[in-house]
């Protein structure tokens, strides 16, 4: 017989990027009394790894609980960029409902349409929060009727339709159900998600049914996996057996070894657990996402959605330039594959494949974020490797045709610029979808464009637009392939030969184009140190000294100036780079360098292109 469990709510938070869903997470753990009083809590305590701290975004989904009225609220933070779509994709099978969260002055964004899109496919009940309610020019009376509109886009029931409103200010801490009332605290969520999301139900006395929605991992206990039980209970040494829906072959007998349910923060041991808790298993070394647990009488898995396919991938492979091996801790091909290997214990989105030489691997992931978020973390383990450009993964349809991936890119821009960006992503095969001027001036731009047009765009964006262009895309599918890009219209400056830069050599270059080496900086033959100002590629010494003689003092060098060198960060760097050349990333620095390092064997190659 199916119950309700009337004291567990199970919800997740979705938004589209930077519209606060950590930073509401922040304030309802404090006023559920998670932290003591006098507790330093630092802000977006949700964002636990380095990058999303730095960054500012949520990159893993993040489970936590906190207590209101003797029910326990299961909280799922979610992240808000197209590349973790995969993430948000699975948590969603673990709750009943989803708060949807809506900056007041941005409105509806093309990521918000995806999760709520995903949502609203499993039946979930939605609560509407218009958050940043106190910002200055906040419309919030418009943002709702752009989230109705997109309610009725996406096919809502009636019952879907009839959700709650909200509006919030998750930075100060408070939400109320109308405008007109005076805000106090965030009691008002509390209660609507207590009224309006379903408590689950399942059979506590029926087998034993866990679907595993996301993969943890820790250096001492290896996998944990973490689901929602369905029906029947869990306890520790239980017996059960591990079966996939989409890999009917599988069937694993395993043992429960520890069991823990979420409070606050932290995971806390639990003897058994019962129908609608959500429950972190640890001990199980082969467990997978989408996997369930089920009692060994009777086996059944529960149905999973394929997660998300790839659509860009890079090579990575072992550092072989003069400099390799100087500054990184793990450098050897072993070192490498281990540690892409491992990735992939808690990415599902991720796929690495070894190539024809062991040196090399291909790494496949859902965008440019995504495989820089894994670049950069390797980089700060003591990992030196180097990786190649990105390119689209492609495929091909039953009559032979090479398809490519497309994306939907909104650009919201200042209307004197909007003329230039129309331009530029028309040359990269873009097309114009649609137009609209917003309440501030600015205009709202959709395109259709193939992925492949998008890499590298991001930094010529933001240049072309001064600073003030947002660009959000979203995967959209494959269609027939478009025909040749050019790239990069610049050529590179390479460096002619091995040695320190000197400040002699290096005026005399800066002329030719904008410089990323400074003076005193170790150079290689084959190494790119700047970006040449016409098309083609240019080789320079700028090791070279001043011969001194009678008349020549080394003194008179003194009044050379040099403009600073253009430092690249490494999503700069990875959109610089061309397909004949390779990023050399180590711990201390990022290098651009010729995939062939000898020039005549380079122009040997160019030639027979």
């Amino acid at each position: 017989m199916k119950i309700k469990r009337e004291d567990i709510r199970n919800v997740a938070i979705i938004a589209h990027v930077d519209h606060g869903k950590t930073t509401l997470v922040d304030q309802l753990l404090k006023q559920s009394g998670v932290f003591r009083e006098n507790q330093e809590v630092q802000e977006r305590v949700m964002d636990s790894n380095d990058i999303e701290r730095e960054r500012g975004i949520t990159i893993l989904s993040k489970n936590t609980a906190v207590y209101y009225k003797d029910t326990k609220i299961n909280i799922i933070d979610t992240p808000g960029h197209a590349d973790f779509g995969g993430e948000v994709e699975r948590v969603l099978k673990m709750v009943d409902g989803v708060i949807l969260l809506v900056d007041a002055f941005e409105g509806a964004m093309p990521q918000t349409k995806f999760v709520l899109k995903k949502a609203l496919e499993l039946d979930l009940h939605v609560i509407v929060c218009i958050n940043k309610i106190d910002r200055p020019e906040a419309r919030p009376n418009e943002v709702i009727d752009e989230v109705l509109e997109l309610l009725m886009d996406l096919d809502a029931s009636d019952e879907q339709l009839d959700c709650p409103f909200l509006y919030a200010s998750a930075k100060a801490g408070h939400a109320v159900l109308d405008l007109k009332d005076t805000p106090e605290d965030m009691e008002p969520l509390f209660e609507t998600i207590l009224k309006y999301i379903p408590a689950p139900e399942g059979d506590p006395d029926a087998d034993t049914q866990v679907l595993i929605s996301t993969i943890d991992y820790n250096e001492y206990v290896g996998r944990i996996g973490v689901g929602k039980i369905e029906n029947g209970s869990l306890s520790v040494n239980q017996e059960v057996l591990l079966v996939n829906h989409h890999d009917p072959e599988k069937h694993q007998r395993v043992k429960i070894s520890k069991l823990y349910e979420f409070d606050g923060l932290n995971k806390v041991e639990v003897k058994t657990a019962s129908v609608g808790s959500i429950v972190a298993i640890s001990g199980i070394a082969e467990i997978h996402i989408g996997d369930t647990l089920c009692s060994p009488e009777n086996p059944q898995p529960i149905p999973f959605q394929k997660i998300s396919e790839p659509t860009i991938s890079m090579n990575f492979m072992v550092n072989d330039s003069p400099l390799a091996g100087q500054e990184g801790k793990y450098v050897t091909s072993r070192h490498l594959r281990e540690r892409l290997y491992r990735e992939l214990n808690t990415d599902v989105s991720l796929r690495v494949e070894d190539t024809d030489t062991t040196e090399c691997f291909k790494v496949s992931g859902r965008g440019e974020l995504h495989l820089s978020v894994l670049i950069e973390n390797m980089r700060r383990e003591g990992y030196e490797f180097a990786v190649s450009k990105a390119e689209v993964l492609y495929k091909e349809n039953e009559r032979g045709q090479k398809l490519e991936p497309v994306e939907l890119a909104y650009v919201d821009v200042p209307e004197e610029f909007s003329g230039t960006v129309i331009q530029k992503l028309s040359e990269r095969k873009g097309e114009l979808q649609g137009m609209s001027t917003a309440s501030d001036g600015s205009v709202r731009l959709e395109f259709s464009i193939p992925a492949r047009g998008l890499i590298g765009f991001r930094g010529e964006f933001l240049t072309s637009t001064k600073g003030t262009g947002i660009l959000n895309t979203s995967f959209e599918g494959y269609i027939p392939y478009k025909g040749d890009l050019q790239y990069r219209k610049q050529g590179s400056l390479i460096a002619f030969e091995a040695g320190e830069t000197v400040t002699y050599g290096l005026f005399s270059a800066q002329d030719r184009g904008t410089l990323f080496v400074g003076p005193g900086e170790k150079v290689y033959s084959g190494m790119v140190i700047g970006q040449n100002g016409k098309a083609e590629d240019i080789e320079l010494n700028v090791c070279k000294t001043k011969h001194l003689t009678n008349t020549r003092s080394s003194s008179a060098d003194e009044a050379l100036k040099l403009t600073p060198p253009k430092i690249l960060s490494l999503e700069q760097a990875l959109e610089f780079i061309d397909r004949d050349e390779l990023l050399e990333v180590t711990p201390k620095s990022l290098r651009i360098r010729k995939k062939i390092l000898d020039p005549r064997e380079r122009k040997r190659a160019n030639l027979k292109k």
